[in-house]
């Protein structure tokens, strides 16, 4: 049974699609555009349409970018030699707050993963490829998730990458600040272990 007005339920429907978003969420939302103003409510609907029109990857990093290449492609302090393999955008931002990384990125947009029908052809593996060769690469990051997803995209790159003679690092995972190590598992104390560096 319905309980709200047809177009009502429609805005909720669509809130839903967003990720993380449950119906109760969705409801919140939906009945918080309705309590805006038109001005406030068309120019959310506008920033959307904006967004969606201006929006597109950068020719080099795939990175999202509103011009034909991104600031820190466009950047000529950054380090031209190192490139960090990311996931998506947010991976890259996080990496970017740390104010430690100098090099370029490269931005996968996906991981391998065939329970969720994506394979090697959907992500930007030909892109790197092409990159590598092209320039004067002596350094690639891996800094996928370290999960089954992420460690297959990076062991597939990895493979790829190889025959170019370039140095292929991967970020070092262990335990995170303030955690305790009774609480670690034994893949984390693993890999904690494996990246320990002298004092």
């Amino acid at each position: 049974m319905k309980y709200f007005a047809a177009p009502l339920e429609k805005l909720i429907e669509q809130f839903q699609r967003l990720p993380g978003v449950g119906h109760k969420s969705a409801q919140r939302m939906a009945f918080y555009v309705l309590s805006m103003t038109d001005e406030h409510a068309s120019e959310l609907a506008q920033s959307i349409l904006d967004a969606k029109r201006a929006i597109r990857t950068c020719s080099v990093c795939q990175n999202l970018t509103e011009g034909e290449i991104c600031p820190i492609c466009a950047d000529k302090a950054r380090d031209s030699s190192v490139i960090c393999v990311v996931s998506d955008p947010k991976d890259l931002l996080a990496i970017e707050r740390t104010r430690e990384y100098h090099g370029l990125y490269h931005v996968l947009h996906g991981v391998i993963s065939p329970l969720s029908g994506v394979g090697p052809e959907d992500i930007r593996a030909k892109e790197l490829l092409r990159r590598v060769a092209d320039t004067e690469v002596h350094e690639i990051i891996m800094a996928t998730n370290p999960d089954t997803e992420g460690e297959t995209t990076a062991m597939y790159l990895t493979r790829l990458l190889r025959p170019f003679g370039v140095r292929i690092t991967r970020l070092a995972y262990g335990i995170p600040a303030g955690g305790h190590l009774e609480y670690s598992d034994e893949i984390t104390l693993t890999r904690a272990l494996e990246g320990r560096r002298d004092m």
